[in-house]
């Protein structure tokens, strides 16, 4: 009988992806999956260390698996915490059986993690160095849904002062466009979700192969092969109007703009690009070109030096942008970032406050963009038994459609939206 392997995925879609390849990866070697933890002979957390609830919720999971596990099973952490806090992260999890950095995970199908060989806790240190052979590299299984993300890169080359991403994923490293293309070809999906964590700058790190601009070839290669592509986490200052026409051509005007915040000044102490008055003035451009198109951004509340008037000026944003999707997350001081040494740190309870007036703003506009989509007949893609959704829905982080159980699952239906409910749509069969 084949040993039985069970992985566990924290974080963000690029995660997604990792453990994908992961999941492919351990196929290929004879292992065989299942979603049963305590029949597993290897267990995998793969953790996410973005802020302080994501680490907290990893060292739960981690533990709980441990209690589930039977005796002989192999429990392993890999993703962002243990590259970012390998050794530390190991001596203080003495019920983990390894730690293992980035471009390691490949060897988890070695006997000596499956079999009882393995009798001594091993951690593998965290190297500075970009492995030579990663996550990104790996084969991919076929997707067992409608939709699937894929990643295009891997690390970052900016330096937002409150990210500590670079820090462990190191600089930018651009797939080409020929081994994206085979995923996506392999994975035989109605929908493919582009991700990296500076989607649009894909193809700076290769200006002799690639360069700058090179997210527009890409993106139109994917959208001859899917029907719909999607991209997520776009910089705005690199939203060209050649990049923002192939959005528009794939079939998915759906743009999803990496803000953080709207008040220049802030901005600047942020590390990062443009205004609200510059972001409107996109939006509206966007709007002009493609009236369907949705939005979606995320921003973040009380970093340090925030003041009443920089959020004053983002409620004013939030309610003259009309985004159909928004994110709002604390603050959250990293090691090694540049905020965290910044003075004007934003008492919690402030923080609080800020964040819940806003969602209170956000909540209405989303809920009233909904129901004006009553009586709509929308094109949309069935991703369970009665699930689906349209172009204005990416998956796993905005609203649902709620239609017949009879819609055939996988495939493209037009519906009509007879309901709303919050951020959630309810549409019958024509």
């Amino acid at each position: 009988m084949a040993a039985r392997f069970y992985v566990e995925t924290l974080g963000c879609p690029k995660n997604q992806v990792d453990s994908d390849k992961l999941i492919g990866t351990l196929l290929a070697d004879g292992m065989a999956a299942t979603d049963e933890p305590g029949s597993a002979d290897l267990l995998v957390v793969n953790t996410c260390a973005f802020i302080d609830v994501a680490r907290k919720e990893s060292i739960d999971t981690i533990l709980a698996l441990e209690g589930q596990r039977k005796a002989g099973g192999r429990l392993v952490v890999t993703g962002c915490m243990a590259e970012r806090y390998g050794s530390e992260l190991a001596d203080a999890l003495p019920e983990v059986d390894l730690v293992a950095g980035f471009g390691v995970p490949v060897n988890l199908t070695t006997s000596n993690l499956t079999t009882s060989n393995l009798t001594t806790r091993r951690t593998i240190p965290v190297s500075a160095a970009v492995p030579t052979l990663d996550l990104l590299n790996l084969p991919r299984p076929k997707s067992a849904g409608p939709w699937a993300y894929v990643k295009i890169a891997e690390g970052c080359d900016r330096t937002c002062g409150f990210c500590a991403i670079p820090s462990f994923r190191g600089p930018q490293r651009s797939r080409d466009i020929a081994s994206i293309v085979d995923e996506v070809d392999q994975l035989q999906v109605q929908e493919v979700v582009l991700v990296a964590q500076d989607l649009a700058s894909y193809g700076k790190d290769r200006p002799g192969e690639l360069g700058a601009g090179a997210i527009v070839p890409l993106v139109r290669a994917v959208s001859d092969r899917v029907p719909w592509t999607r991209l997520l986490y776009l910089y705005p200052s690199d939203l060209s109007d050649e990049l923002i026409d192939a959005i528009c051509d794939c079939g998915v005007p759906y743009f999803d703009l990496s803000l953080q915040h709207v008040s220049k000044p802030l901005l600047r102490r942020m590390r990062r690009w443009g205004d609200g008055e510059r972001f409107l003035r996109r939006i509206a451009d966007i709007r002009a070109r493609e009236p369907a198109a949705a939005f979606r951004s995320n921003f973040i509340v009380g970093y340090p030096g925030e003041t009443e008037q920089d959020h004053d000026q983002l409620l004013a944003f939030v309610e003259a942008a009309q985004l159909d999707w928004c994110g709002f997350f604390a603050f959250s001081p990293e090691d090694g970032t540049y905020a965290v040494g910044l003075d004007g740190q934003v008492p919690t309870n402030l923080i609080n406050d800020r964040l819940a007036e806003l969602r209170e703003l956000q909540d209405e506009i989303t809920a009233r963009g909904r129901d004006q989509l009553i009586g709509n007949i929308v094109r949309v893609l069935v991703d369970s038994s009665g699930e689906a959704r349209s172009t204005r829905e990416a998956p796993e982080i905005d609203g649902v459609i709620e239609v017949p159980k009879s819609l055939a699952v996988g495939a493209f239906h037009d519906v009509r939206i007879v309901d709303a409910m919050g951020p959630d749509l309810v549409a019958e069969s024509l």
